[in-house]
């Protein structure tokens, strides 16, 4: 039996959201982001036809765009209205993976026994516009790249049925880059020597694919034939990532414990990131010297950056550790995990702040965790006798 996987995505979402609470804004330009030094974090597509994208300068895409109204944004209202589709989504949807605050997947394989499997879908999504005003695309088809590749393809709000029989036909005179693990540096790669179009890159040799990307290059090859066997993983609140510290002395050091709170926040941070994780629950975990047990947590609009973790790490310490007693442990949770990367934390940052981030984590990822840290959290080093007792995922 073959598949069926529907994609959907919420159109423009943080833009659609604004939307939503001020109809004033409707139908002109309007980009959501940092101040005068941030980036942008998303725009509307009346900003789009100006060449305004995600994650360039603000002050580019208002060279670009003089007339578009630059937002903050409201992380609080879309991760309340992201949850309110997921719970439309999940009451219906017989599988379903929140792949990030704003996409969907949902394996439907085997409905079409009982229901048009293209008619049930839209049924959905007209339940999910009608029930939070929010526009959303989906697309169906046998796999979830097909699918999410579909549902670009389909924008703004267009909804593509992509038959087995069709795949090939539909991916054929696409660009490369509409493929999703396709990067700039794999583009540029594949364009010297003349790969531009899936089907030019569908009829190359896998072998010689491989030789030119490393391991990657069997997964590119399938890809561009539609070949995707990823399941649709079960969407749950209960995921998360978490580190404690047992100390070998009891300790009431502030300073200390700050420092150790800072290497955590670091590390698991680092951790949401190379996984593609987005937190949306803090949670902070002490125990006394008399083994007394304390917790506090706390709602975070959803994000990977250790500067907005580390301010709510803090104040929860600070409003947990209220008895002044030698502490035996503390440790750090982040629960409630979407899917996501690092760009939904474009609010708060400068394009410096998101340059530092990736030039770090790149230094993490090939030569280790510890390799480089920020000198506050530096004390906290997981191969010391201060033992990480529990990660869970």
């Amino acid at each position: 039996m073959a598949r069926a996987i529907v994609h959907m995505d919420l159109d423009t979402f943080f833009v659609s959201c604004e939307r939503r609470t001020n109809s004033e804004l409707n139908g002109i330009p309007l980009i959501i982001g940092g101040g005068d030094r941030g980036v942008v974090a998303s725009c509307s597509y009346e900003a789009r036809k100006f060449g305004v994208r995600s994650a360039m300068p603000i002050r580019m895409a208002l060279k670009l765009c003089p007339d578009a109204k630059v937002m903050k944004g409201d992380m609080e209202l879309y991760s309340q209205l992201s949850h309110d589709v997921t719970e439309i989504l999940q009451e219906k949807a017989p599988v379903l993976e929140k792949a990030s605050v704003d996409e969907f997947y949902l394996d439907i394989t085997g409905m079409d026994k009982f229901h048009g499997s293209y008619k049930w879908t839209n049924e959905l999504a007209q339940k999910v516009i009608k029930e939070t005003g929010l526009p959303i695309s989906f697309s169906l088809s046998i796999n979830k790249t097909v699918s999410k590749i579909a549902t670009g393809e389909g924008k703004p709000v267009g909804n593509l049925q992509i038959p087995e029989q069709e795949v090939q036909d539909f991916l054929n005179p696409l660009s490369i880059q509409k493929i999703p693990m396709v990067g700039a540096v794999t583009f540029q790669l594949l364009s010297r020597i003349g790969v531009r179009k899936i089907q030019t890159l569908a009829e190359m040799p896998a072998e010689v694919l491989q030789q030119m990307i490393g391991k990657n290059g069997l997964e590119l090859w399938k890809k561009a034939h539609g070949i995707d066997h990823t399941p649709v993983e079960p969407y749950t609140e209960r995921k998360s990532i978490s580190t404690e510290t047992t100390f070998s002395q009891d300790t009431i050091d502030l300073a200390k414990l700050r420092r150790i709170l800072l290497g955590m926040v670091e590390k698991l941070a680092f951790q949401l990131r190379a996984e593609q994780w987005l937190t949306s629950t803090v949670t902070v975990k002490i125990r006394y010297a008399n083994f007394d047990t304390e917790t506090k947590q706390s709602r975070v609009a959803y994000t990977s950056a250790d500067h907005i973790l580390t301010k709510n790490v803090i104040e929860l310490f600070e409003k947990v550790y209220q008895r002044r007693m030698r502490l035996r442990l503390i440790g750090i949770r982040f629960s409630g995990l979407v899917r996501g990367t690092y760009q939904i934390d474009l609010f708060e940052d400068t394009q410096e702040m998101l340059s530092l981030y990736e030039a770090m984590d790149k230094m993490k990822s090939r030569y280790g965790f510890d390799a480089v840290m920020r000198c506050a959290g530096a004390h906290f080093k997981p191969n010391t006798k201060d033992e990480i007792l529990k990660r869970k995922k």
